[in-house]
This record gives structure tokens, sequence and C-alpha cells, in this order.
């Protein structure tokens, strides 16, 4: 999750979700961002009711997809889904809750794209879940904003008692010969420390040119920096588990 658009947050979940998959482990996306773009990612149409919002069993609206071990949660555009999953009242949080609960224990990973912002449905969708990873854009405006995601997120913490906990943070667009890329690289790992994953994500055309094409970066351009960075993610992930 992160308030900002455009800082990588459907590509992390996306490829980060197929490397997992592509290492043996049983990994599902679901996609909780009603533009739908981790959908259409993996060459998928949105449906036109959300699976977290039905009172039948998730299991039943969990779609394969191409890459084995992958499988999906598609989002929906519809308007009263995306209120429904927006409205962050008891019943709603429990029933997005509960969904999860009934199906954690068949997957390895489980992955949830947000939309960009810290409101209700974001909020419903972090009271689901164990772990939050933030990506970061390594721009001027990075850390702006980033006090009210921290207590946005210390808030659900105290409110699942626990459950939730601060996965990572993913520094994103970077470029190695950029003054500012590196300022804001130290000033993020000197603010928060080990939490900051080792792997970056550089500027990469194959990460911006693949979901047009309804396919991960490995798919797409395997030898691509993009895809040796999601796989060093991975990795990571993997160490930390």
């Amino acid at each position: 999750m992160n308030q900002k658009g455009g800082v990588g947050k459907t590509t992390t979940a996306v490829n980060l979700s197929a490397a997992l998959a592509m290492s043996g482990k049983r990994a599902l996306l679901l996609d909780m961002d009603p533009q739908c773009n981790a959908t259409g990612s993996l060459g998928l149409e949105p449906t036109d009711g959300h699976a977290m919002i039905r009172s039948q069993p998730i299991s039943d609206q969990i779609v394969e997809t191409k890459m084995e071990n992958l499988s999906m949660i598609r989002g929906s555009r519809t308007l009263q889904d995306v209120d429904r999953l927006a409205a962050a009242g008891e019943s709603e949080t429990g029933i997005v809750r509960d969904h999860l609960d009934s199906i954690i224990d068949t997957y390895d990973f489980v992955l949830i794209d947000c939309p960009p912002s810290v409101g209700p449905l974001t909020q419903t969708a972090l009271s689901g879940s164990t772990e939050v990873l933030m990506p970061i854009q390594c721009e001027y405006f990075a850390m702006e904003g980033l006090t009210q995601l921290i207590q946005t997120i210390k808030k659900v913490i105290v409110a699942t008692d626990g459950r939730l906990t601060f996965g990572g943070i993913l520094l994103t667009m970077y470029d190695p010969y950029l003054e500012l890329t590196r300022e804001v690289d130290d000033e993020v790992r000197d603010f928060f420390g080990d939490i900051v994953f080792d792997c970056v994500v550089p500027r990469d055309v194959s990460l911006c040119e693949a979901p047009s094409h309804g396919k991960t970066v490995f798919e797409y351009a395997p030898r691509s920096r993009g895809a040796f960075a999601y796989t060093q993610l991975c990795m990571e992930v993997l160490e930390r588990d």
C-alpha cells in the first residue's frame, strides 16, 4: 500500500506474486483496487461482483492464471461493490477477514493490491492482512504523506491486536545515476532502518510495457532488469518469512 499513485504498488503485487509462484510457493493475488489494474496485468477481465463481499464460498471464485502456482481473486469496477468494500463497517470488514481466513491455509502467500489512498477500502484490506509492504518512489516527495500512512497502519495494528505488522519498504523507480535517488535512499534507510529491503526496483521500460500485454515481467522480458529486481525481492521476502 501507499497513498500515492504511480509508485509501483500494482507492479510489485503482480510481479512479486509471480516470482513467489515461480519459486514453487502457492501464491494468491487479490485485487482490491477499483481500477483493476492487477487483474488486467495478468490478462484477466474484472468480475461483475467482487468475491470478497459475496456470500458464496471464496474458494469457488478464485481463478487460475497462466502461471503455475499463481491464483487470483479478480477486482470489480462495479460501483456498488466498491461502495460496500469501502464501507469499512464491522460487517464488511468482518466478511473480508472471514473470507481471507477461510483460504489462508491453502496458500503460502496471499498478496492484496490496494488503491492509492489511506481511505476505508485500504483500511479494510489492512484489517485482513498480517503484513504491509510499502513501495516508495525515489523522488522529491517520497517522504511526503508517510506520517499519515504510518499512523493509519498503527491504528489498524492496534485494532487487530497486533495481527498486522510492517513487512517492509521497497524503493522503486530507482536510478543510481541521479543524486536525488541516492538522497532518498539514504533518507529512507536512515529513518526506517532494517525494515527497508536491500534490493531496489530500477526504472525499466519492461515493467511499464508488460501489463499492456497481460503479462508479468517474467513472461514479457525475463532477462530485463525489472525481472531481476523482482527475483531479488522474492528471495529477500522468503528469507524474512
